[in-house]
This record gives C-alpha cells, structure tokens and sequence, in this order.
C-alpha cells in the first residue's frame, strides 16, 4: 500500500470512528484509536505492517505541533499564580508512580520471571519500568481539552504537569539505568555523569533550541503580511524545530513546548497558535489512528501479569501523588480530586525509554519491552474517557460534552 493512500484511508475512517465515538459519549480520540486499532495488521490488516513502520515520521511531527500549542497555553502570568500548586503536584505524582511501580514489581518479580535474583534482575527492571511510569502523553491531553475547548485553572495546571513530566521521566531513567547496570553487570561502576549529567545536557541542549527557534520565529512574523503566510511561517518552524532536536538527539517535545512558551509570553498574539490549531484536528485524527495501528495482539498475550501490575500500580500511583501534592500546596478541590484521572495517558517518550532500556538489559530486556508496549496500548484506550471526566468534573469543559 502506498502511504497516500494509508493516510487517506486513516483520514476517512477516523473521521467515522470519532462521529461513533461522540454518539457514544466518548471523547473523539478514542474513537480514532479504535479504528487504528481495526486497521491495523493485528486485526484486518487493511493497512499492513511495513506501512505502518513508514508512516512513523507523522508521529515527530504530530508530537512537535502539539508540544508548541501545549507552550502556547502556558501564560506565565497563571504559572506564576498556580506555581505552589504545581510545584508540590508534579514531584508527588511522577516519584509516586516511580515508587509504587518499582515497589509493586520488585515484590512480585518471582511471578514474573520465575528463578532470577531479586538485585540482579527483579530491582533492576522494576526500578527502571517506575522511573518510565513518570512520563505523561501530552498528545491525548493536548486533544481532550481542544475538543471540549477547555480553560481554566485546572487545565492550566493540568498542562503545566504534563510538559513537566516528561523532563522528570527523562531525568529518572538515567538515574535508574545508571544504578541499575552496575547491579546487573557487576563489572560495570556507576557514573553520576551517566545518571545526571547526560540528561542535564539533553535537557538543556533541548531548551536552548527551543529558544533559538522561537527568536528566529518572532522576527519572521513581520514577513508573514496574510494569515495563510503567517500558517506557513509558523508551521515550517516547528517542522525545523523538530527535526533539528530529532537530529542532534535531544527531545522535540521540550524544544517546541519552550519555543511555544516564549512566543505567547513575548508577543502576546494568539493567531500565532490559533493557525495551528485550525490543522489540529487533521493532526490529532491522523497521530491517534497511527497510535492504533501500533496495536499488536501478540504482545498483548506474551505480557501477561507484568502489563497488568504496570497499569494498575501507575495509575494508583500517579493518583494518590496527585492528591497528596494538593493537599500540602492546599489546591482547589477539583485539583486534588480528578487531575489525577487526566495523567494517565502514556506514549511516546516512555516507548523511547523503553526501547533504549530493552537494549542496555538484554537478560530481562524484551518481556520489559513487551509489557510496557502492552500497558501504553491498554492506556491509550482507557485514559481519553477518565481525562474527559476529569475535565468535564472540574467544570472546564466549555463545549458542551453530551
């Protein structure tokens, strides 16, 4: 199959599955995710497995666009007002996946790997699937809360601890594949440069492109004299900004959600976002078909309990850390009592973590690979409706969800 042809049927068929999917009063992402699911080489195989793999570069670009409007959304004047609130939240709810996680998994290793060590392979891998539980999708947020137009304080802190997540995802891998290869290769030394200092860099290189990008952007405004131009200015920026963090290795994510940030924070005009979100819905149709497409059944019966323990012990995880985090910085009740809900998507860094993780730990590598892949599956689908509740609960919702 060639790939316009892919594109167009992902396109069509999205389109009927998020219609489904409003009748049933599910968000339409979920329904775009079914049909990719449908679609994919698993099931009908309508579009086959090697399309599926060239169809990949979608996903950069999708993650790009949604990053730069996740920026944009973040004034810093409502930062600063909500800044306790999000200082307490975000360290809570992240470590507090990553401890649940590693405790749960940990404990029960002999279930999942009968007769290995606990130090050299049930630690390891469990500290190391906690430090990835960390991170957040921002894609599947970014979606809920354009389809339902939501604003308000909730969202804003929901944002502000999504974009957070990933730097802290980031920052506890390398410290747990740091700890963790000395223990499992006892030959090998830990390196505080290895577990800080490299993620330090990545982080840093990342922000300072987002800046240089976003310097760049403010000067070609002025040449953009129409909307249609502004659209292209702006569009081929983030597809420059993207592609030079994805070359030099560092995150697209952070690159634009810092280019985002700048702009709307220094020059205040929002048809610099409003241009982009006028494709957003093409993009969110097509990123969340593609994330369907990944759906394979093999890896969902080769996971077994591990996929289960990381679903449940993430999402409780992620919740309890939320509420706690609330009540110390004394946040609104619909904070502490549903932004824990809307945290559960998963995705693109922790598939990246992952895989990088399967390659360093060849001995317990590809069950933690297959159970992760499993869990971020089982997550797509079950956290659109909880992320709809929550924002529909906290009374952000200004599209009307029924």
């Amino acid at each position: 199959m060639n790939l316009i042809l892919a594109v167009g049927i992902m396109i069509f068929a999205g389109f009927f599955g998020g219609l489904a999917s409003t009748k049933l009063k599910f968000p339409m992402i979920t329904g775009y995710i079914i049909i990719g699911v449908l679609l994919s080489p698993s099931l009908l195989n309508i579009i086959p497995r090697e399309t599926v793999g060239e169809l990949n570069l979608i996903t950069d670009v999708a993650l790009g666009i949604i990053a730069y409007l996740i920026g944009g959304s973040l004034h810093w004047a409502d930062l600063q007002r909500l800044a306790k609130n999000i200082t307490w939240i975000v360290p809570f709810e992240s470590l507090g996946a990553w401890f649940l996680v590693t405790l749960v998994l940990a404990s029960l290793g002999s279930l999942i790997l009968p007769g290995e060590t606990f130090w050299q392979t049930y630690f390891p891998m469990a500290f190391i699937i906690g430090a990835i539980s960390c991170a957040t999708a921002p894609a599947a947020t970014m979606a809920i809360i354009s389809e339902y137009k939501a604003k308000g304080p909730f969202t804003t802190t929901l944002l502000a601890v999504v974009g957070l997540d990933d730097v802290i995802a980031v920052i506890a891998f390398a410290i747990a594949s740091g700890i963790s290869r000395p223990l499992v290769n006892t030959a090998e030394s830990m390196s505080l440069y290895k577990m800080l200092g490299i993620p330090l860099l990545n982080i840093f290189g990342s922000v300072a492109i987002g800046v240089i990008f976003a310097i760049v952007l403010m000067y070609l405004i002025g040449l953009a004299r129409t909307r249609e131009l502004l659209l292209v200015v702006v569009f081929g920026m983030i597809l420059l900004c993207t592609g030079v963090a994805s070359y030099m290795g560092l995150s697209l994510i952070i690159a634009n959600m810092i280019a985002g940030f700048i702009i709307v924070n220094k020059m205040k005009r929002r048809e610099l976002f409003s241009v982009i979100e006028e494709i957003g819905d093409v993009v969110y149709v097509i990123f969340f078909v593609l994330a369907g497409l990944h759906f394979d059944l093999s890896v969902m019966k080769s996971a077994g309990i591990l996929t289960l323990l990381i679903v449940i012990t993430r999402c409780l995880g992620k919740y309890m850390g939320v509420r706690a985090g609330a009540k110390i910085s004394h946040a609104p009740d619909s904070v502490k009592n549903y932004l824990g809900f809307a945290l559960l998507p998963t995705a693109g860094v922790a598939i990246g973590l992952v895989l990088m993780a399967s390659i360093q730990f060849p001995s317990f590598g590809n069950v933690m690979l297959n159970a992760v892949l499993a869990s971020t599956i089982i997550n797509e689908l079950i956290a659109p409706p909880l992320s709809k509740y929550a924002i529909c609960k906290a009374g952000e919702a200004i599209v009307d969800p029924q």
